[in-house]
């Protein structure tokens, strides 16, 4: 069977995408996408650190993840938005500030056509920090 020139393109585009080594850190994330969702990814970035200073930055299921005492805050660019993982469930007010922008359970997407909430960032990082530390307090009582 005769595999035409563009097909064998195609295979090989295909297998270089999935041959593709994972990022080792955030710094490497951030610069596997074009320079103006850099930017973006920057400012998420700091923005979650600027939140929670004492966590610890990864890579988890080759995304930003930032940790303490376990996995806090992921993050993650797609060809249409930013992702936040995992969306806080909050108060009547809070939900609605997060409604325009919650996908499927656990999802916030930041659209890249619209400006990012950087400040709505914070809240949900600063939200997600209290609940996860009022977790591990409660976990650690049971324990004992």
């Amino acid at each position: 069977m005769a595999v035409h020139s563009s097909s064998k393109n195609t295979m090989k585009e295909n297998k270089m995408k999935t041959e593709q080594t994972p990022p080792k850190n955030i710094d490497e994330y951030i610069a596997g996408f074009p320079k103006d969702v850099q930017v973006i990814l920057q400012k998420v970035r700091m923005t979650i650190r600027e939140a929670v200073p004492q966590a610890g930055e990864t890579i988890k299921y080759q995304m930003p993840t930032y940790t303490l005492n376990g996995n806090l805050i992921t993050f993650g660019a797609y060809k249409k938005h930013i992702g936040i993982y995992p969306a806080p469930e909050g108060d009547a007010q809070f939900n609605a500030e997060l409604s325009a922008y919650k996908a499927e359970k656990s999802t916030v997407r930041f659209p890249l056509d619209k400006p990012i909430p950087y400040d709505l960032i914070s809240k949900i990082v600063k939200y997600r920090l209290k609940d996860h530390l009022e977790r591990a307090a409660a976990k650690a009582k049971k324990k004992y």
